[in-house]
């Protein structure tokens, strides 16, 4: 299980040569709220965006994304349903439980990374509720329903 702030500016590698793609920006999110593919940024000056789909990755490691070859990296067409940070992205949008329940403000996903699955989120209150409290992870069951100014999540129980 892995967080998309530790994969954020990771670097892509292709496994026949070594040679280095680019690094993750971001991640494409589909609406039944699972991680479809990284985004990746290319380029010394002009840095063009693509697309890896999780499928294509060979390895997640601490240190680098590994794609077979960079046939994997892909032109955006068009933008993705959602992503985390870029384009109206999910990241700050409450977070609000089936029951109303206002969870918090949506900071980072929890995805399993070989699926996509997104399996939990990590909450903020706010910079002084986190000191004083910490950060909160809510896990869930079932697609989240994405909306402009929501996301609305079935909690697991405890």
């Amino acid at each position: 299980m892995r967080t998309f702030s530790l994969l954020k500016g990771l670097p892509v590698y292709e496994l026949a040569s070594g040679q280095k793609l680019g690094e993750v920006c971001d991640v494409s999110i589909s609406s039944n709220g699972s991680v479809v593919g990284l985004l990746v940024k290319k380029g010394a000056f002009i840095k063009k965006t693509f697309q890896v789909k999780i499928g294509q990755v060979e390895s997640f490691g601490w240190d680098g994304v590994m794609v077979k070859d960079k046939a994997a990296l892909e032109h955006l067409e068009a933008e993705p349903e959602y992503t985390f940070e870029h384009n109206d992205g999910l990241a700050g949008k409450i977070l609000l439980s089936r029951d109303g329940e206002q969870l918090g403000l949506l900071e980072d996903v929890y995805f399993m990374e070989e699926l996509g699955t997104i399996v939990g989120y990590e909450l903020t209150d706010g910079f002084f509720s986190d000191i004083m409290n910490g950060k909160r992870v809510v896990k869930t069951t079932g697609p989240p329903a994405i909306g402009k100014d929501a996301i609305i999540v079935t909690v697991k129980p405890r």
